[in-house]
């Protein structure tokens, strides 16, 4: 039977966030045999577009509607204008959630507390709510030191956790995040995993080529990690370890930017090994994939389960084998350890990051074969495989 769905985002393209992107792909494979409204409010993450002002404006597209608030829209680099957008997306979504009718009401997690805030629609107006988390607060707030720990955070938690005892379900992004959700108190039955998933080229592009070679530069093995410079990262460990190595022919290549590059740079300082090259265009993202000896994916003790990266994926179809500076218990260790698609390096340890380029570093035949591996389980991350787990599992709850 047909569910309409009410999904609860700020963030809806034009503008280019992550969670906007996602809200798109969720919004499309819903509409496709249900009926989907977004409520977003005005673009205001670097959009392709901007909007006038506007109280309400609405978008029709066959089962998809398009609702976005008139909230305002400053550029996101200002965080006090940006909490500004956050308040007054909130102040107008809400009361307008609640005069839209809907069989269940999916929030994600831009603003941070647009699951509380769904949880509040839902009961109030007596329908199924699903909370898709994509980042989890407090405790990526906490964990990235953007707020301090005390009175605020702790009401803010157990706020988060009443929303997640409202959910029929909960939707998270890998097995640490469900970890974390169940040890808050979640019937693990209710915890369902839909990753981020990639189309898979049929095809690569040849290894030698001129986004490749400028990458590369004069390096005669190459670390990449191509996106966002966050808080979320074990830099100072991967930084480190990369000093170690630079004797051996070892450089590290930062392509992207991000809140922490400017201290990433620091942390880098008289490094030869290590170079800083802005963002490629999205047409030229296959080369940059296959310019790597080995992609970086890293994540710092205490945000396993907070933050998982997707760029893991991408590089999984890219056939490049993955150096995971994580914690053992991070979803990017457990696949790596569990496919032989990479190797895993402490984060809180240089010595054994050092160790797992080294056992790498001579070996060419390991480390095409972990290329292959990596090729192989990259359909297991296939995006319509796993639209698919999204869809079905907001359609169970429509039926309970």
């Amino acid at each position: 039977m047909p569910v309409h769905i009410l999904l609860l985002n700020e963030y809806f393209p034009p503008d280019t966030s992550a969670t906007a992107k996602c809200v798109a792909q969720v919004a499309e494979a819903l509409s496709e045999n249900h009926r989907v409204t977004v409520l977003a409010g005005r673009p205001s993450y670097d959009p392709t577009e901007r909007h006038s002002k506007y109280l309400l404006r609405r978008e029709v597209r066959g089962n998809l509607t398009v609702e976005r608030v008139g909230s305002t829209a400053y550029p996101r680099f200002q965080m006090r204008r940006r909490v500004s957008n956050y308040l007054t997306y909130l102040l107008l979504a809400v009361p307008r959630a609640l005069s839209l009718p809907s069989d269940v009401v999916l929030a994600m997690t831009d603003p941070p507390i647009e699951g509380i805030a769904g949880a509040l629609v839902a009961q109030l107006s007596g329908r199924r709510f699903v909370y898709n988390i994509r980042d989890m607060y407090p405790d990526m707030a906490v964990g990235g030191a953007i707020v301090r720990p005390g009175s605020f955070t702790a009401r803010w938690e157990k706020l988060h956790r009443w929303a997640l005892r409202q959910a029929t379900r909960v939707i998270v992004l890998g097995e640490d995040m469900r970890d974390r959700i169940v040890a808050k108190g979640v019937d693990s039955a209710r915890v369902v995993i839909s990753r981020d998933g990639i189309t898979v080229p049929e095809t690569l592009p040849p290894p030698e080529n001129a986004v490749a070679r400028e990458i590369r530069g004069d390096f005669r093995f190459v670390l990449v990690h191509a996106g966002n410079l966050g808080f979320y990262g074990a830099w100072q460990t991967l930084i480190a370890a990369v000093r170690m190595l630079e004797q051996e022919g070892v450089g590290l290549v930062f392509i992207g930017e991000g809140a922490m590059k400017s201290q990433v740079e620091a942390m880098a300082t008289g490094c030869q090994a290590v170079r800083f090259l802005p963002f490629r265009p999205a047409s030229e993202i296959p080369l940059v994939l296959s310019s790597g000896d080995m992609h970086v994916v890293t994540v710092k003790r205490g945000l396993e389960g907070v933050v998982v990266p997707s760029k893991l994926y991408p590089t999984l179809a890219a056939g490049r084998p993955v150096l995971g500076v994580t914690p053992e218990e991070c979803d990017v260790a457990r696949i790596i350890r569990r496919t032989g698609c990479g190797v895993v390096g402490n984060p809180d340890d240089p010595a054994t990051v050092i160790q797992a380029i080294r056992g790498v570093l001579q070996d060419s035949e390991k480390l095409r074969n972990m290329g292959l591996r990596a090729r192989e389980i990259a359909n297991s991350y296939d995006r319509v495989k796993q639209l698919k787990i999204f869809t079905q599992t907001i359609e169970e709850a429509g039926r309970e």
